[in-house]
């Protein structure tokens, strides 16, 4: 190799040495650079971790929270819902004790009757002054005073013996066999009170030959939120009305047709009655549980249906279809 060859191989090397150092130094950079955005991703990631542990705990609290007014929501749900049917078995005794207190009421009456006529009686036979014309008034008082203690009595024992049955069934939802409009004409004398100041009139229909073997309890607890619920809403003070229990079998199950007349129920409102806490009468105490009670009675313990149209000014009907017999 000559000194040209040299020169030239000499220059070609400083060059690519140029190259290579230039090639060396954006290296290095890029290697600074690269660095430089680890060390800023990784604090960025840092970052976002602890902000993610800061919202996780943020949430977590929330959660818990939210977990706790829930469950108070349902306890508070829950001590309404009892609240709810302990105020239909106050509406039963309520109801109870009046029609009792009429027949009770008479039979004191006749007894103070039949006793002073005993007495006197017993002062004129210890006087020797009993006359034939007394001693037939007073079988004559005494006579009727029996027949009418005996009626008045009976009375009053059917109405205890009917309030017993339905009061019982309520608070223990005792499961046995029974018929279902004979049942329901129980429940209804005992809300006979709530009738006897007002234009309505309360009626069961039906065949009484219809036996289920299920819930009566429930069954009451049911008809009485029912009535209950047309007295608030469906009718005002002085309107005249007519609500009716018509019971019929329908295939395997019985169905029960509950209506009234009252004035109705309007569209905006009729899907969302079965719903917790939803009432139009918060003016006048209502929690909104009744008709709620009602739907889950009849599809969860009575394991039925309900169904319910209404439009208004012409009245509501709900349809109730239970099974002949459950499972306790």
């Amino acid at each position: 190799m000559d000194i040209t060859e040299a020169a030239i191989t000499l220059q070609r090397l400083t060059k690519e040495n140029r190259i290579l150092k230039k090639k060396l130094e954006r290296s290095e950079l890029d290697c600074v650079r690269s660095e430089t955005i680890r060390q800023k991703k990784e604090a960025l990631l840092k970052t976002v971790i602890a902000e993610i542990q800061d919202s996780r705990a943020v949430l977590e609290k929330k959660s818990s929270d939210l977990e706790k007014a829930f469950n108070e929501l349902t306890l508070m749900r829950d001590k309404l819902v009892e609240a709810e049917k302990m105020a239909a078995l106050a509406t039963l005794v309520a109801g109870i004790a009046h029609e009792i207190n009429t027949p009770v009421g008479t039979s004191i009456t006749l007894a103070s009757t039949l006793a002073d006529e005993t007495k006197a009686l017993g002062t004129a036979v210890a006087q020797g002054q009993l006359k034939r014309t007394d001693f037939n008034n007073y079988l004559e008082i005494a006579i009727e005073s029996t027949a009418l203690l005996m009626a008045n009595l009976t009375r009053a024992g059917e109405l205890i013996q009917s309030f017993k049955q339905v009061a019982v069934d309520q608070v223990i939802l005792e499961h046995r066999t029974f018929s279902v409009k004979d049942y329901l004409e129980e429940v209804v004398n005992s809300l006979a009170l709530h009738f006897k100041k007002t234009p309505l009139t309360l009626n069961v229909e039906g065949d009484a030959s219809i036996h289920i073997d299920s819930y009566p309890g429930a069954i009451a607890q049911v008809a009485t939120n029912l009535v209950t619920n047309s007295l608030t809403h469906a009718f005002q003070s002085g309107t005249h009305g007519h609500i009716r229990f018509d019971v019929a079998q329908y295939q395997d199950a019985v169905l029960i047709e509950y209506s009234d007349d009252g004035c109705g129920i309007p569209p905006e409102n009729l899907g969302k009655i079965f719903d917790p806490f939803f009432t139009t009468a918060y003016h006048q105490g209502g929690t909104g549980l009744g008709l709620h009670i009602v739907y889950n009675l009849v599809t969860q313990k009575l394991h039925g249906r309900i169904d319910v149209q209404s439009q208004v000014n012409q009245g509501t009907q709900f349809k109730i279809l239970l099974p002949l017999s459950i499972k306790p």
